[in-house]
């Protein structure tokens, strides 16, 4: 079993930037890849960053050169820094993990960003 708790989000206006963090109870080593998705009420849920293993990164074309998405293996998290918010950037940020081996994922219970124009 994989937790993952998610903290960072909250309002800021157009422009401004908020780092949003995943604490992830088992060992980083185990899990192939993080990701972080958004969701608005009445929509999909769409990929935001990718990041596996190996480092490699992926990001949704709508937040690219805005968005970075990172690990930090020694404190067991990762990160989704976001910069140049856009009132489009509004939703509620989940963070996703895929248990290497298994393929199994796991979902953080998300964080509210709300950006205001």
């Amino acid at each position: 079993q994989v937790q993952l708790l998610e903290s960072g989000g909250g309002v800021v206006e157009a422009g401004g930037s908020l780092r949003l963090s995943c604490l992830v109870s088992a060992s980083i080593f185990s899990i192939n890849r993080f990701g972080w998705y958004r969701q608005d009420p009445g929509k999909q849920r769409e990929m935001v960053a990718l990041i596996t293993a190996s480092g490699s990164t992926d990001y949704a074309d709508s937040v690219k050169d805005r968005f970075t998405i990172s690990r930090d293996d020694l404190k067991n998290t990762v990160y989704l820094q976001m910069n140049s918010l856009k009132p489009e950037d509004t939703a509620v940020y989940y963070c996703d993990a895929e248990l290497s081996g298994t393929g199994w994922r796991y979902w953080g219970q998300g964080t509210q960003v709300t950006v205001s124009s």
